[in-house]
């Protein structure tokens, strides 16, 4: 009787360490998955600015067309990514469209005094540190997921959460600006 009591205890215990096993995996899975929505909230604000910056900016450099052009289908691009490897790179592009716009409104200075402008450049660069704290969140959560799919006795029930890539900046982001005088 005693044994067949030990072996119930023990299957008990083991019943309960793979539940709460499972259940941290689990809970680790749903913050990454949070953590992309926050980062895709940001991107969609983002996105909503940006048809609004380059309308105020073309009523001061309407023959800017090609920079227009350019922002217009990296901001598509950026859309229409759907995983962290894919949105990293159109969201590099879309940040160097931008700059290209900005460059242009350097050569605008009515358009540099305009509050219209202004105010969304603001927004713009409230925006874009919004979408860095999310990033930095979302990788974060990746790296907790990841590290819990790797530690015993986690890695039995890995395959219920699968791994996820974090989001790296491009190697071109990585580089250290050149500054010549």
């Amino acid at each position: 009787m005693s044994e067949v009591l030990v072996v119930l205890i023990v299957l008990g215990v083991l019943g309960v360490a793979v539940a709460v096993g499972y259940n941290t995996l689990i809970r680790a899975k749903v913050q990454v998955e949070e953590a992309w929505a926050q980062i895709d909230v940001q991107l969609k604000r983002r996105y909503d600015l940006i048809p609004n910056l380059i309308e105020t900016v073309k009523g001061y450099a309407s023959h800017e067309a090609q920079t227009f052009q350019k922002v217009t289908e990296a901001r598509a691009n950026a859309i229409n990514a759907s995983d962290p490897k894919s949105q990293a790179k159109a969201e590099n592009m879309l940040s160097d469209a931008l700059k290209s716009l900005f460059a242009v409104s350097e050569s605008y200075p009515n358009l540099q005094a305009s509050q219209n402008f202004l105010q969304m450049q603001e927004e713009l660069s409230t925006t874009e540190n919004k979408i860095a704290f999310a990033r930095q969140y979302y990788n974060d959560s990746v790296q907790k997921l990841n590290t819990l799919r790797s530690t015993f006795p986690l890695l039995l029930l890995k395959n219920v959460a699968p791994a996820k890539d974090f989001f790296e900046a491009d190697a071109t982001e990585k580089e250290v600006p050149k500054v010549k005088f």
